[in-house]
């Protein structure tokens, strides 16, 4: 077991046995345990569907740490630059805001509504930890548990 948790996950570990509750909702958890964990900056990357929850949530953490947010659409890129082809259309560029809270030497970053495979992306290129505060789900209001009752017929 030793090999398979290095020091930085102990400490994730020990901070989430100290400091999580059952009794609080997961933007809670996320403040107690980052301070448990010394962190100063955190960062917040977020669809564009998001934008003024990204900023609610901003203002929130901003009683404890440093805040930085970046919407997926940063630095306007359009869709021949990252897949080649043709088309102006904007894409979204996960790899550009992993880069961005990279350069802001963010601790913590949270994804905020990402689509699936750039939540992806987004977690391997980011120097910080990442936790998600929620998924994104097109059918069912962002709730990916529904999907689960939806299915579940289907399986039994």
């Amino acid at each position: 077991m030793n090999e398979l948790y290095n020091k930085e996950f102990r400490k994730i570990m020990q901070a989430n046995y100290d400091y999580s509750s059952m009794s609080s909702n997961r933007i809670d958890e996320i403040i107690s345990i980052a301070r448990g964990m010394n962190i100063k900056r955190i960062g917040i990357a977020h669809c564009i569907t998001f934008s003024g929850e990204a900023q609610i949530l901003k203002k929130y953490l901003e009683k404890h740490f440093e805040v930085y947010t970046v919407d997926c659409k940063y630095g306007r890129i359009p869709k021949k630059e990252i897949l080649g082809g043709e088309g102006s259309r904007i894409m979204c560029n996960p790899a550009g805001q992993a880069d961005y809270l990279n350069n802001k030497n963010t601790e913590l970053n949270i994804s905020m509504g990402l689509c699936v495979g750039h939540d992806m992306i987004f977690s391997k290129s980011s120097n910080g930890l990442v936790t998600n505060l929620f998924d994104k789900d097109f059918t069912n209001n962002n709730d990916p548990a529904q999907a689960i009752s939806e299915i579940r017929m289907k399986v039994l």
